[in-house]
């Protein structure tokens, strides 16, 4: 069974010719009267405008982080000169009760080292510690001992940013021995712990002032401000067509502090509209204030733009030639011309069809159409669907449907090279250096259709294309 819209070159010779006869019976006076000629009337193209989001990402390096927290941090943490009780014991029929003079250091053995993992930064420094003891007075001034320690101080830190763009680091730390310190005097082990580490925690206190220092100095509120800056300027996605990206946005969310190996990575969404524009540079945009941060949102989400791809009338026109003159020749009738342009969102299809036989290249008579344009988004064409004739005799549209038919099945476009040129050469406009240590990486996948307009000099299909935007400092 043949399907539905298939028409046999047997048919359009039959209905053609029954068609030739109505036009000579007619003498070709009822077919395309003035009044039956569509107005030109294209449509108005709305601004290519959608919401959207960028994200601006500010990176430091961890490394460089625990050297300034390094810098900043004494080699010697603490020194200990404690007297105590070392021994109490008896001694056959004595008990002998001596004191010990402790004394020693503990000091830096290694560089402080960061490392992120999620939403936490983790800091260790090595330290050692080296211990003596002696007795007190004459009587145990044999009494000696010495040992020594080493240790590791830990902190995690969850980092968090203020509404006041402040990044705070809510620490919690400790250490832990590799062996604790201990001092054997006379057979007796006496743990020298609790000498050391209450002067290793009056410590901690000075390191964590110094990393909040250190969080305070990277300045995230400036980076921001300066991406947010970047965002309002505008970006030539193509050359041929001439098209341009404007972004404009509008508000501010934190999306998070996020931690590798070896970064800290603070990441705001910045969220507005992307307004495409095709022709001249649109006007600067005078960057608004860096607004107050808004409510967290758990990450940034994706980047929208509308890419426009335009099919000029010319190219339809040479299309409907091509599958004119592909058809099979209907005796008596020759179509000597094609025109095509918009009517209050309709496409007008007009063909001048003149007798075989006549000599004058200007004969013939205008026959018009009205239809839809249909997109196939995956299959990037375009084609004409509904096409009907416009006439008062209702005998002439059956008589001209197997023409329409067969135009409006083989009258498609394919606009895909157009497409896949706009949206490379977009992807490679989109990743970029910008100015202060900035820069731009963004990639647009593959579009879906938004919407279809008639302006007068062509079709313009606008295709929303997705993807992510982002801008990024430090990385």
């Amino acid at each position: 069974m043949k399907p539905r819209h298939y028409v046999s070159h047997r048919t359009i010779r039959r209905s053609a010719g029954a068609a030739l006869a109505a036009f000579t019976l007619l003498g070709w006076t009822s077919v395309a009267s003035a009044a039956d000629k569509p107005p030109l009337a294209p449509d108005t193209v709305a601004p290519l405008s959608t919401d959207s989001r960028v994200t601006a990402s500010v990176e430091f390096g961890l490394p460089a982080l625990a050297a300034d927290i390094g810098r900043d941090i004494p080699q010697r943490l603490a020194s200990i000169d404690e007297k105590v009780s070392c021994v109490h014991r008896r001694v056959l029929f004595f008990r002998v009760n001596a004191n010990c003079d402790i004394w020693g250091y503990v000091e830096r053995s290694g560089s402080v080292s960061l490392y992120g993992r999620g939403d936490r930064v983790y800091g260790a420094v090595p330290i050692h510690g080296v211990l003596e003891g002696q007795g007190a007075n004459r009587f145990t001034s044999r009494i000696h001992g010495e040992t020594e320690a080493s240790a590791t101080i830990e902190a995690e830190a969850r980092p968090e940013l203020g509404r006041d763009w402040s990044l705070d680091l809510n620490f919690s730390d400790g250490f832990r021995w590799s062996e604790p310190p201990v001092l054997h005097v006379m057979g007796r082990e006496i743990p020298l712990a609790k000498y050391a580490e209450p002067r290793i925690h009056a410590q901690l206190g000075v390191v964590r002032s110094h990393a909040l220092a250190a969080a305070k100095r990277l300045d995230l509120h400036d980076k921001a401000a300066a991406a947010w800056r970047h965002a309002f300027e505008p970006i030539q996605l193509s050359d041929n067509p001439a098209v341009w990206l404007q972004i404009t946005p509008q508000n501010a969310a934190f999306a998070g502090v996020r931690a590798d190996a070896r970064v800290l990575r603070g990441s705001l969404e910045l969220s507005g509209t992307a307004a495409t524009v095709v022709g001249q540079a649109p006007p600067a945009v005078t960057a608004t204030p860096l607004p107050s941060l808004g409510h967290d949102v758990d990450a940034p989400g994706t980047f929208d733009v509308i890419l426009p791809v335009k099919i000029g009338y010319d190219t339809i026109k040479d299309r409907l030639k091509q599958a004119i003159a592909a058809m099979p020749s209907v005796p008596g009738i020759a179509i000597r011309d094609v025109d095509v342009y918009p009517s209050s969102g309709k496409l007008v299809l007009g063909l001048r069809v003149a007798k075989a036989a006549e000599s004058d290249p200007d004969a013939g008579k205008w026959i018009y159409f009205t239809g839809g344009i249909q997109v196939d988004a995956d299959g990037h064409a375009v084609s004409l669907s509904d096409l009907a004739v416009i006439s008062d005799d209702e005998a002439l549209a059956p008589l001209l449907q197997p023409i329409t038919a067969e135009l409006g099945s083989k009258g498609s476009v394919d606009y895909g090279i157009a497409y896949e040129n706009l949206l490379n050469a977009a992807n490679s406009r989109l990743t970029r250096p910008l100015k202060d240590g900035f820069r731009m990486e963004g990639h647009l996948s593959s579009a879906k259709l938004d919407k279809v307009y008639l302006p007068a000099d062509g079709i313009v299909i606008a295709l929303r294309a997705s993807g992510d935007l982002r801008i990024l400092y430090g990385m």
